[in-house]
Parts: structure tokens; C-alpha cells; sequence
């Protein structure tokens, strides 16, 4: 499953950049790797790690702006089109369960 992070917070204030940007380190600290900006993922192997992670990123949400999460399988993941642009070639993407680098 793959767990799709979607957020638009205010940056107007100097507080809304200090929550901004202690949401954007939550997210990398967490294995969330950034798709496009604003929009990150990240793989996680059954539901009950999508709970757990969900009930994480409820915890640690910025108190204004909008956050939304998307839950797709791996073979949804894989069929994304990307109408404008090349897909990010430094981040590795397969099916398979073992991976040697």
C-alpha cells in the first residue's frame, strides 16, 4: 500500500512558516519521500501500518491550512501517468520484496 500526503499550509506569518516547517521535518524524519511539492509518500506494507501512521501524522498537524491523505495499493502506484515531466530517477520504485543496492 502507498500512503499519499497532500498539504497546503499558510506561510504568511512567521508562526505559520515555524508550523510549516515543522510539519515538512515530520514527514522526512517519518520516511515520507517528496512526489512534487506538497505532495509526499510513502510505502507501507499492511493496514495496520496505514493506522498507525495516520494516527501519527493526526498528531503532529499543523493547526491551520489543509492536509489530506490518500491510501492506494502498490499496482495503483505503479500506473500513475505523468501528463507533464519525468518521473524522479533517484528513488527507486518496484513490486518486488527484496531490493540489493
Amino acid at each position: 500500500m502507498r500512503m499519499i500526503v497532500f498539504f497546503d499550509l499558510p506561510s504568511v506569518t512567521y508562526v505559520d512558516q515555524k508550523e510549516y516547517n515543522k510539519f515538512h521535518k515530520f514527514l522526512i524524519k517519518n520516511g515520507y519521500i517528496m512526489m512534487q511539492e506538497s505532495v509526499y509518500t510513502k510505502l507501507a506494507l499492511n493496514n495496520s501500518i496505514v493506522i498507525s501512521e495516520r494516527d501519527k501524522l493526526k498528531k503532529n498537524k499543523p493547526s491551520k491550512g489543509l492536509v489530506q491523505l490518500l491510501v492506494i495499493t502498490e499496482k495503483q502506484f505503479a500506473r500513475i501517468e505523468y501528463v507533464v515531466g519525468d518521473k524522479k530517477t533517484d528513488v527507486e520504485d518496484t513490486e518486488s520484496r527484496l531490493i540489493i543496492l
